[in-house]
């Protein structure tokens, strides 16, 4: 069941940069290494909806609901939109100023989290991942796929926290040059938007 190709599977998938990771680098450059672990740590907690959801069969129901996936996928592509706008901002919530007010732990996991329970792909793609490494005892499917999802929140996590603490040591050299802040703040939200017009494409 824990095979070294699921394993494999999940560090890769893991490691590919998508919406948390970016979120999880501008938190980092933002606000700090601490900020940056709670950051990845809001995003591993997102994670928990869709493994439920993958467990208990309502991905399927999402995955054949046109009118639910729409809604759950433009709620998401709003907050996308929401947070590219806070990029861009003077002062908003993911821009990198070297005069920003701290931000509250639980509002900066409260953001990551919202990110992953917005994506209802996250659903399906568990929904889709998990099942070909089950042992094929129908007695035990469930508990072998809380496992194995829990093993990729793990490695979520702690591929987050290392992405976070790399673009943390960066920072300092960052919030010194204005151009370098300018930059990156306008680059975040361009990714942000454009993560945002993919997840509008999507089908269920």
């Amino acid at each position: 069941m824990i095979s070294l190709q699921f394993l494999l599977t999940a560090i890769v998938v893991v490691l590919a940069p998508g919406t948390g990771v970016v979120y999880t680098l501008a938190t980092a450059l933002g606000q700090g290494r601490q900020a940056s672990v709670w950051a990845a740590l809001g995003c591993t907690v997102g994670i928990v909806p869709h493994l439920l959801a993958a467990v208990l069969g309502l991905a399927a129901v999402l995955h054949t609901s046109a009118l639910l996936f729409q809604m759950v996928k433009f709620a998401g592509v709003a907050y996308l939109l929401w947070l590219a706008w806070q990029a861009l901002k003077s002062g908003g919530a993911l821009s990198i100023d070297a005069d920003r007010a701290p931000v509250p732990r639980f509002a900066v996991a409260r953001r990551g989290a919202l990110i992953n329970i917005l994506n209802p792909k996250l659903s399906i793609f568990f929904l889709a991942l998990l099942p070909p490494f089950l042992s094929g005892n129908a007695a035990t499917a469930t508990a072998e796929m809380v496992l194995l999802g829990a093993i990729f929140m793990a490695f979520t996590f702690v591929i987050f926290v290392g992405y976070g603490i790399f673009a943390a040591t960066a920072r300092d050299a960052i919030l010194s040059s204005e151009r370098a802040m300018r930059w990156l703040n306008r680059s975040f939200a361009a990714i942000f938007a454009a993560l945002g017009l993919r997840l509008a494409l999507e089908r269920a």
